[in-house]
């Protein structure tokens, strides 16, 4: 009986272990993640950081060609990256579709290798999928958008595969929160504060 005791203790410890563990590989393997392109990343983390089932955001380069490069590298044009986002989420509180949403309301889907006063093709538009759920998704957000006669010229924005995300220089995360007055200034003086309220007549974080 005295042996019974700890033998019957260390089963209910391994057993909750066990339960724990497989309670959060079962929340890991719900998040999936989201990588969109819309112009200067500064101004593409904060609409989606406190959306209701996003897990976590991060900016940086991707779509190029050559290995971990700079912020300096990829403003030169010369990497093939564009300026991107990428998004941790949980699919049960929050749809792929809505995150296009957010997407969608926070670009010019219009101009090639632009947008706003950045000209380049590290500015251009792009979703980059991870699955075929997604690519099917994404496409047909963009027929919707097409359709909608918000835009007057050619939706323009790729949508391409996923490739390596490069996750950009720590100053660059959360820029919105860490420089909100030069943040502010850059939002508004690039043009994009403006069209996005003109486009969508509504105001945009």
């Amino acid at each position: 009986m005295n042996n019974f005791i700890p033998f019957l203790l260390n089963f209910v410890i391994m057993f909750t272990m066990r339960s724990v563990m497989a309670d959060i590989e079962s929340r890991n393997t719900k998040q999936e993640k989201a990588t969109f392109a819309g112009g200067c990343f500064w101004c593409m983390q904060h609409p989606f950081d406190d959306l209701e089932g996003v897990v976590s955001t991060s900016v940086g380069y991707t779509g190029g060609h050559k290995e971990d490069p700079t912020y300096e590298e990829v403003c030169a044009g010369s990497t093939g990256h564009t300026e991107a986002i990428e998004i941790l989420y949980d699919p049960s509180r929050i749809t792929y579709s809505e995150l296009l949403d957010v997407f969608w309301r926070n670009i010019d889907p219009t101009t090639r290798n632009r947008q706003f006063a950045d000209a380049g093709t590290q500015y251009r538009t792009a979703i980059f999928y991870h699955s075929e759920e997604q690519h099917r998704t994404a496409e047909l957000s963009k027929i919707v958008m097409e359709q909608s006669e918000r835009f007057e010229k050619p939706i323009v924005t790729e949508i391409t595969p996923a490739t390596k995300f490069y996750v950009a220089e720590e100053y660059h995360q959360k820029y919105y929160e860490k420089c909100p007055v030069r943040y502010n200034r850059y939002k508004s003086g690039s043009g994009r504060e403006q069209y996005l309220k003109e486009t969508w007549k509504t105001d945009t974080q």
